[in-house]
């Protein structure tokens, strides 16, 4: 029996990163649809409900959902689709830091009606809690 455990660890080490992956960027793309259907809790729901969870931005640190919440509703027009744009997400990188925490990195994209576009790079540590893979640290440019 343990020969056999033995012998199963490093296809389940090698398989830990896959489902990892997979749930970051389920989570990635549940909230990206919150976005796009201009839902601001929807979209809020991937990152962690902890009050030390941060956010960078150019003027500072935010920590907790609140805050980050207040951010958005200030800077985008969440029920006027034209405002808000439609958002996506292309994955750069994705690295298990350990068997809970990845850091994910991708380019975000926010598409307007009129064909404008804002893109930058964002690096997210995720954390994987009771109810699945949450952002804890995020910065975006």
């Amino acid at each position: 029996m343990m020969r056999s455990l033995l012998l199963l660890a490093p296809m389940l080490i090698a398989a830990a990163p896959i489902g990892a992956e997979a749930g970051v960027k389920a989570a990635m793309d549940a909230s990206a649809a919150g976005w796009n259907a201009g839902d601001i809790d929807r979209f809020l729901a991937v990152y962690s409900d902890s009050p030390s969870t941060s956010f960078v931005t150019g003027s500072g640190l935010l920590r907790g959902k609140a805050a980050m919440r207040a951010r958005y509703l200030q800077r985008y027009a969440f029920k006027d689709a034209a405002k808000r744009g439609t958002l996506s997400f292309t994955t750069l990188d994705f690295r298990l830091l350990d068997p809970t925490h990845a850091l994910y990195i991708a380019r975000y994209t926010l598409t307007w009606r009129d064909g404008k576009t804002q893109s930058g790079p964002t690096s997210l540590v995720f954390a994987k809690e009771r109810t699945g893979w949450h952002i804890i640290a995020d910065h975006s440019s």
